[in-house]
């Protein structure tokens, strides 16, 4: 009987800073091919987990692999291998959306005819072809989210980490992201989603991770959380498990635990 491979696998995860515990000993192992969603409000740990698999961040302690390679020793390796967008993007609003995706396409040494044609591939994608050669200034909300995942998805990576994507989106926004991670699945990527929002998991994820106080307190598919807690709904779960909900921030600048991008 052959195993699903492990695209992410995380033993006794630990950080601190000072004397404030972000990481308490945390294990996550996500199947390829498979959405993985982190729930947790703002301080949980959640972006710093992010930072930490994405080689940002360095742990105090525990193991962590990323596409079968070691995030301490491997890093360059991990880069190479994954795609992050986080809350805050990473476009620059003085160029237009064409010349962003442009810009990561030689970043990622594609040569020039084949970055055009990956530009207008993925801007037709993402719905941005009549806006591509705006200035990225005047982009919706919305609008800058598409486009800051076209910009992660220019060099093919299988594994692409989404922190809190949806943050201060509208819902049909919010709609719109979640299909296209229905259609990245559909070609193999694997997705480390963190997110407030547990409508979100609810709809994208296999696996959910609850993560309170740095430390994941339930793991299962949603429906089996459901049972664990006996509730209706994630929202149920949570709060039975924690004893207080996972509210979404009002705040935009609230990024998780270190309000630093991940990008």
């Amino acid at each position: 009987m052959n195993q699903t491979a492990t695209a992410i696998d995380v033993v006794g995860l630990r950080k601190a800073y000072g004397d404030h515990t972000v990481l308490d000993g945390v294990d996550i192992a996500v199947a390829e091919g498979t959405v993985y969603a982190l729930l947790g409000p703002n301080g949980a740990g959640k972006t710093t987990i992010v930072r930490i698999l994405s080689t940002l961040t360095t742990a105090d302690g525990g193991s962590a692999r990323v596409a079968g390679y070691d995030v301490r020793t491997q890093s360059d390796d991990v880069r190479r291998s994954i795609g992050v967008t986080g809350q805050f993007s990473a476009i620059d609003e003085l160029l237009t959306g064409r010349e962003n995706v442009r810009l990561m396409a030689d970043l990622a040494h594609l040569p020039r005819r084949e970055a055009a044609a990956r530009a207008a591939e993925l801007l037709e994608r993402f719905g941005l072809t009549d806006a591509a050669d705006r200035r990225a200034a005047t982009y919706s909300g919305g609008m800058k989210r598409r486009l800051d995942l076209a910009m992660t998805l220019v060099s093919r990576p299988q594994l692409i980490f989404l922190d809190e994507p949806t943050t201060g989106l509208d819902p049909r926004s919010r709609r719109d992201l979640w299909q296209i991670v229905r259609e990245l699945l559909t070609e193999g990527v694997t997705v480390f989603l963190t997110t407030q929002y547990l409508e979100e998991a609810d709809q994208l994820a296999h696996q959910v991770g609850l993560l309170d106080n740095g430390r994941l307190v339930a793991e299962g598919t949603p429906a089996e959380l459901k049972a664990l807690a006996g509730g209706e709904t994630l929202d149920d779960v949570f709060l039975a498990l924690t004893g207080h909900p996972a509210t979404p921030a009002t705040d935009l600048d609230s990024n998780d635990d270190t309000k630093e991008p991940v990008r």
